[in-house]
Formats: C-alpha cells, structure tokens, sequence
C-alpha cells in the first residue's frame, strides 16, 4: 500500500464528470443493435443525460445484486443504491402493483397506508425527529430543508463541503461545487475540506469543525448569517470518509453554537447501508436538525423526505404553503413499506455491517502489496478504495482505468472525489459473502493487471 500521505489532489483545469460516457466517440465493442440504440438515445435525449462506462451498459433485466445486458452477459453490481433491496425485488412489485389496481392519488386525502408508513418511518430517527415531508425526490427534500433553515435562523448562509452533490434543483445546484466551475455556487455558499481521514487522521474531526466555525464567521462578516451545515454524513462525491464514529460530531455541536441549523443528507448513507444504525448521522451523534433521504427508499420509484422537530414543520406551515402532487403517494408509499419490510425480515443492518466487513478487510489485504492503492476506508457496504498519485499517472487515471476494467470484466462499480481518485464500491443492501469474495477475486486480477500495465495513458 501507499506509504506516503500526498497533498489533496489539485482542482482540474476544467470539469469532467466521472465514469462517463465520451458520446463523441462510440466504442466498436458496441454490438451493432447497440450502437443503434445509442443513436436513437441521442437523437432524443440529447446528451444532457450521462451514460456511465467507456462502453455503455444495456441492461435489460436483474435480480438481486445481479444485471443481464441484451446478450445475456451477467454482472455483478456492486454500485447501485436505488434498488437497495435488491433488483426487482418481488416484494417490493406485487406491493406495487396491488396499490396500483387500488389507488393512487396524493396527501391531500386521507390514506392509512401513508399515516403507517409516516409512524414507522420516524421511529427509526431520534426523538424529536417527529415530522416527515414527503418529497419526489432527495434534492426536494433538501431544497426544503434549506428553505426552512433560512426561514428559520433569518439568515442566508450555507455551508457544504468543497467537491458535494446535494440536488438537482437551481437552488441546490448552486450548494452543489461538484457540478464544477461552470455551474457556480450561491454567493451566499462557503466551501469547506471534508473531514479527510487519510491525510488529517484523528485530528480530522477537529479540523472539520475548525473550518465550520470560519466559513461561519466569514458568512456573518459578510453580512450573511449563518443558515446550516448541509452534509452527506458519508462524504461520498468528497471521496467517502466514514471515519470513526463520532467523526462529525464536533462539527455539528459547532454549527449549533454558531447559531446554525445541521441538515444530514442521507441519501447516500441513509437506509442502514452503514450497517448498525439505520442512518449515517447516528454513528456520529444525534444532535441534527433535519435529516433528508431519497432514491434508495422505495425500490426505485420516486421519494423523498424531510424528517425535523415539530417545531420546524408546524412553525413553517403557518406562513408558508408547501404542496407536492407525487410526494407520499400511495404507489410509492407501498413500495417504500416492502423495502422496511425486507430490511427488518432478511436482517440486512446486519448483513451490511457483516458483509461490508468481510469486504472492507479483503481490500485493505490486496492493497498492501498494490504501489498504486493509496488508502481503504468504508462502512458497510460503503467503501472507497483511494488510487494513489505514482509518477506519470494521478489517483483519477489508475480509478478510471480500474472502473473500465471492471466493467469489461462484468463488474460495476464507480469512482468519486475531487479528481476522480476514489473507487466507489456501493452495492445493494442484499449484497452477501459469496457476491463478496467473487468481488474481491476479479478486484484482484483487475487491480494486477492496470498495474503491470503501468504509467502509459
């Protein structure tokens, strides 16, 4: 393994996203029907919508931790969060499609099934968490969320870590850095460094919250205020640092004091996928104001939600009106009841934290002996494998090949960070110990081979 701790990686010139598909350029390897289907996509879709892999993916159908292309090729996927129960889940269609031939209509009527799912949703988050704001999607919830922090504390300022994803919305695409350059930020937004355990250590925590105290501090000199930390409690478009639980805490006892609002992003994290606590905030502390999740919810249909104090949810309902057509409606809200179902039957917390630990210890066994294999870190089934800088490559070319090579040997994952340096291994929450060891097998072979094939472009 790497020994040296290099300096973060530098800002690209520009922005590239990562584990995208080049459209100027469609690979021969394409069957011909695919390269059709390419064409047709472009022709009306555009290029706004990012295909992942060098070479494409036609996916076809899955089941579990597995995905068929059109030519029956098996994958193991080991990225996606969405179906978090895993690939077409029966539980999860049959809950679907019984509610479908019922009704499905929205929150302004009265629905059970909506009011049980709200009860037993919000016993899995702290007391005082007694209010949940359904959404379509995690960039609503979070829109809201920061909408509400504003109203709240009467001031404007954000603070989000340097490379985070928070939403799609325009007001969340302006607390997004990771969009790029192009896309810029809020003048009412402050950057900080996340919590980086590799390079800071045991002092990571600390200096996190250091950074929070003076990106609040410039926010009030500028005639600001200090609105909320919103921050996906993983980490992961930062480069996935989980650290020791309690990682976050002193940062958000800081933002409290400061006299902001803690916003915790749980899309990424949320739904157990650190295994041991259903939420990525709960291995840090309980001390958050609002908790925000989305798209691994229901199995794939849209959902999001807001989770706060009744103080926020009512206090802003008396002079605000918020109504959202889809949010908590009856399909997805069966969907989402299958998918707490299958996590409470199948015990898949645990599953997480047995099986992300099986995986976990294999990594950090293979990357000793790798010279370009920086640093292994994760929680559950959320772990990232850090490329390191070596002469004539940066951790992004070792992650980008590594990501192409996996993928042409039927293995999905993808990369994340700054520079695109950081392996992204986040596979469905049904991800078990033999999807594990064929994993960690073909990563092996896959990590010898980029090497032995060393600087060259």
């Amino acid at each position: 393994m790497h020994s040296t701790i290099p300096s973060p990686p530098a800002a690209p010139a520009g922005h590239t996203m990562v584990n995208r598909f080049d459209p100027a350029s469609a690979p021969s390897a394409l069957s011909a029907a695919d390269r059709r289907l390419l064409d047709r996509r472009r022709a009306v879709l555009g290029d706004i919508y990012p295909l992942f892999y060098d070479k494409p993916v036609h996916v076809v159908r899955g089941s579990g931790a597995r995905l068929w292309d059109a030519e029956g090729n098996e994958y193991l996927d080991a990225y996606n969060n969405v179906p978090a129960v895993g690939h077409a889940n029966p539980r999860v269609a049959e809950a679907v499609r019984r509610q479908l031939t019922q009704v499905n209509t929205h929150t302004r009527y009265l629905n059970e099934s909506v009011v049980a799912y709200a009860e037993r949703f919000l016993a899995t988050h702290p007391a005082g968490l007694d209010r949940v704001v359904f959404t379509n999607s995690g960039s609503e919830a979070n829109d809201l969320a920061v909408s509400i922090a504003q109203w709240r504390t009467g001031a404007q300022g954000v603070v989000v870590t340097r490379n985070a994803y928070h939403g799609t919305t325009r007001l969340l695409s302006g607390l997004s850095p990771e969009n790029g350059p192009r896309m810029p930020l809020h003048p009412w937004v402050r950057v900080v460094d996340a919590p980086d355990t590799f390079r800071h250590g045991p002092r990571a925590g600390t200096v996190f919250a250091e950074s929070v105290r003076a990106a609040a501090e410039d926010l009030r000199r500028h005639g600001l205020g200090f609105a909320a930390l919103l921050v996906d409690t993983i980490l992961s478009t930062d480069g996935i640092f989980p650290g020791e639980p309690g990682l976050l805490a002193e940062a958000f006892r800081a933002t409290r004091e400061e006299g902001g609002l803690v916003v915790a992003d749980e899309v990424q994290p949320g739904l157990g996928r650190l295994g041991g606590t259903m939420w990525g905030f709960q291995r840090h502390s309980d001390g958050i104001d609002m908790a925000t999740c989305g798209k691994p919810l229901a199995g794939g249909l849209p959902i999001g939600t807001l989770v706060l104090p009744e103080e926020l949810s009512d206090g802003y309902a008396q002079e605000h009106r918020y109504f959202n057509t889809f949010g908590g409606n009856p399909a997805s809200i069966a969907a989402a009841t299958a998918v707490l179902d299958e996590i409470e039957d199948r015990n898949l917390l645990d599953n997480a934290r047995r099986t992300g630990a099986q995986l976990l210890g294999r990594l950090t066994e293979i990357a000793a002996a790798s010279p370009i294999t920086a640093d292994v870190r994760g929680a559950g089934l959320f772990i990232g494998v850090e490329m390191a800088a070596t002469d004539g490559a940066d951790g992004g070319r070792w992650a980008r090949r590594m990501v192409g090579a996996l993928r042409d040997r039927r293995v999905l994952i993808s990369a994340v960070g700054h520079a695109g340096q950081v392996l992204k291994i986040r596979p469905p929450l049904v991800f078990d110990a033999d999807d594990a060891d064929e994993f960690t097998d073909v990563y092996a072979e896959v990590l010898a081979e980029v090497q032995n094939q060393g600087d060259t472009p």
